[in-house]
């Protein structure tokens, strides 16, 4: 049998190496381009949280506009079935929680489900609890509507085999200094260098 000849697949190699890219890309797009394009596409971001949404919070408290103030607070959407952004996020927040204390600061962390129909309360606070800091909040499908449109956060269904579904949703962490003001982002995987910058900003 002749054997194939190497430069013949050379156009299928290339072909395959712009499908990956493509597909690089489209992921970055929706996990951390999109999202801060989002943010800073509106007008101004003074009213970043505000809304009417009544959430329930893991620690027993009612999560609206005004759990954002008294102390620096991050917010992330997520989900407990999110296969590999959310647990990944949460374990960076474990580290973000030991470089602060290292300062005696402290960092309240909001994760919000866009999940709601399987992420019930119980379900959340569970999903959280092995992180110092973070606070679980989910509610009905309503209110976390409005949460979702408040904080200009992207979230979707996406149907899956057999009645499944997963959910597409916005990569970053929110932050808000003391009063409640929107203070800026920190992106899915972001730089360590410049998170701390951003914690250190945020907390001092």
């Amino acid at each position: 049998m002749a054997s194939t000849d190497p430069r013949s697949l050379r156009p299928l190699r290339i072909v395959l190496w712009v499908l990956v890219a493509v597909a690089a890309f489209a992921l970055a797009w929706f996990q951390l381009i999109s999202p801060r394009l989002q943010v800073l596409s509106e007008s101004g971001t003074d009213n970043m949280g505000r809304g009417e949404y009544q959430l329930i919070a893991s620690d027993g408290s009612t999560f609206t506009q005004d759990s954002l103030k008294g102390q620096p607070s991050a917010v992330f959407f997520g989900f407990t079935h999110c296969p590999d952004v959310c647990p990944t996020t949460l374990g960076e927040v474990a580290g973000w929680q030991e470089e602060v204390a290292k300062k005696g600061q402290s960092l309240r962390v909001f994760f919000v489900t866009v999940d709601p129909e399987r992420d019930t309360p119980e379900v959340i606070k569970d999903y959280v609890s092995w992180v110092p800091g973070v606070i679980g909040v989910s509610g009905s499908p309503e209110e976390v509507g409005k949460a979702i449109k408040a904080f200009r956060v992207y979230a979707r269904k996406v149907p899956g085999e057999n009645g499944d579904y997963s959910m597409d949703h916005s990569a970053m962490t929110l932050l808000f200094d003391k009063d409640g003001r929107y203070s800026g982002l920190i992106g899915y995987q972001e730089a360590p260098e410049r998170v701390q910058a951003n914690l250190a900003k945020l907390v001092e």
